[in-house]
């Protein structure tokens, strides 16, 4: 495994663990606050804070946007990625439950590669990826175990929901279009403040009150953990994937976060695995490795070791064997 590779692993498991407590934060964050005010007030506690490492730890000269590039990068990064699909999963989740929540959020990973083939010329998906993709999806459902009428069931609450899991894939793949010269913590905190703007001229126009906030421990410790942890921290090593291992791969997040929820349920509030739910996690994991396999393609290699040429012959990356000139 390679330098790259190992903070690549790093960075998806320190995004997974942290995005997994979202969901759960933000239901019980939602009883204290109006949803639009709590995304909000959590983008200022990420600003200030991922402002102030950005300051500290970046050179001057790498700390500010220099090309419409890096402007386009710092808009897609704090109105789409982070502003809009945070706003629109935080008033999603009041109207649903957070395994509906969950599972409607996971169509993240598989939107993110028709967004990228229609963007980007250097990612494309395998039918080896598809099959992939798909495996992980269905782990996600059998993790979080939905009722099947209240997930097929048309509402306001799904609708909100598939609106940012749209948002959020489109705004990922948009930041690698724009590519720039800002390193992915520079760029994530000039959009964070974007992200705070959009989410409080949101809850302005929604009618929300700061005099609706009830201020008690437990709204405090889930703004702290959304803000800090799931925010600023997060956002580092989410974004920072992003640019190291491309859109398609970074947002396989989003089918870790139900197994870190699940297992952080079990070991912190006693709640119990299901036998379904531990197959879920098998299947996540098989999609996985799928998925990874295609760093070692076997086809190729058989191909080589016959002296013939691996030759691609679709949108899909797919390869078929050809006699070496």
């Amino acid at each position: 495994m390679t330098a790259a590779d190992r903070r690549s692993l790093i960075a998806f498991a320190v995004a997974g663990i942290l995005f997994g407590g979202t969901f759960v934060a933000a239901k019980a964050g939602l009883a204290y606050f109006p949803p639009l005010l709590f995304v909000a007030l959590r983008f200022d506690v990420a600003a200030v804070a991922l402002l102030t490492y950005a300051a500290v730890t970046t050179p001057r000269g790498e700390l500010f946007p220099r090309t419409w590039r890096d402007a386009a990068g710092i808009l897609a990064t704090g109105v789409l990625a982070i502003g809009a699909t945070n706003a629109l999963l935080f008033v999603g989740q009041e109207y649903t439950t957070s395994a509906v929540a969950a599972i409607v959020f996971s169509l993240n990973p598989i939107l993110t590669p028709i967004f990228a083939a229609l963007v980007l010329a250097d990612e494309r998906l395998s039918r080896r990826g598809v099959a992939g993709m798909m495996l992980g999806f269905v782990g996600v459902a059998l993790v979080v175990n939905p009722d099947p009428a209240m997930l097929f069931e048309l509402g306001v609450g799904k609708a909100l929901l598939l609106a940012g899991a749209v948002v959020g894939a489109f705004g990922s793949v948009l930041i690698r279009w724009a590519g720039g010269s800002l390193s992915s913590t520079a760029r994530t905190a000039w959009g964070l403040p974007f992200a705070a703007l959009l989410s409080h001229a949101l809850s302005v126009a929604a009618g929300e009150s700061p005099g609706a906030i009830v201020w008690h421990p437990e709204a405090v410790a889930a703004l702290a953990y959304v803000g800090l942890l799931a925010g600023a921290v997060a956002y580092i090593a989410y974004f920072g994937l992003l640019d190291q291992a491309g859109a398609i791969r970074a947002n396989l997040v989003f089918y870790a976060v139900p197994v870190v929820a699940a297992l952080g349920g079990w070991a912190l509030l006693g709640e119990i695995i299901s036998t379904l739910a531990v197959g879920g996690f098998v299947t996540i994991f098989a999609g996985f490795a799928v998925i990874g396999s295609e760093s070692v393609d076997v086809r190729d290699r058989l191909c080589r070791l016959r002296g013939r040429t691996p030759v691609s012959t679709d949108a899909f990356d797919d390869s078929v064997c050809i006699d070496a000139d």
